[in-house]
Parts: C-alpha cells; structure tokens; sequence
C-alpha cells in the first residue's frame, strides 16, 4: 500500500458540519476498499488565490490516506460526479508528517500573536 494526502476542496455554500460527514463518508469508503486513513484535518474555510465556479472561498481537508492506487484512483472517480466538490490533489508522499501541517501552525502561531495583546 502507498501513503497518500489527498486534500479537498468544497464549495462554500456547505455547511462545516456537511464538510466534516462528507470527510467522514470519505474515510469509511476508503476503509472499505481495503485502506485506511491516518488522520484528517479540517483547515476552514478559506479564500481562494482565483475564483472557481463563481466561487471566491471554500472549506479545505486534508485526508493522510493509506490504500492502494486503484483505491485513489476510484475516490477521484467519485469526486468528479460530486457537484460539491471544486477541486481535489492527491499527492504519493514517502511518509506521513508527524507534526500538524503548516496551515494549522500558521493558524496556532495567529493564536498565540492574539493572546499576548
């Protein structure tokens, strides 16, 4: 099995809590095709660098999945049909980061900034 972060992209218009069952319905269909993830973050929603389909935000996740090609491969498939997702990535890593991924550290580090005024 290969070690992939698969990140998504969803319209704005969603709610979060859509976004988190749409993550949770992602993970359960992947365990049933034979992978597994590894961990999942939610990043929010977020402004987009150009407009996509009229869209100048969108709720981001990041998924650290553990499956096979043809497992990948079928979850873009179904991303694809899916009117509520914009765009999606997967990326073959050689191994999973153990620290919290850069956007939540940015946001942390925003916190703390918060804290001390």
């Amino acid at each position: 099995m290969s070690l992939y972060e698969h990140v998504v992209i969803s319209r704005p218009d969603i709610s979060t809590a859509q976004v988190e069952e749409f993550v949770q319905n992602l993970a359960t269909k992947i365990e049933n095709m034979g992978g597994s993830v590894e961990g999942a973050e939610y990043w929010g929603l977020r402004n987009l660098a150009y407009r996509m389909n009229k869209n100048r935000k969108a709720h981001y996740s990041l998924l650290k999945v553990n499956a096979l090609p043809d497992t990948i491969h079928e979850i873009e498939r179904q991303h694809r049909i899916n009117e509520d997702i914009l765009r999606y990535m997967s990326i073959r890593v050689d191994e999973f980061s153990e620290d919290p991924s850069p956007i939540l550290k940015k946001r942390e580090e925003r916190k703390r900034r918060e804290d001390r005024k």
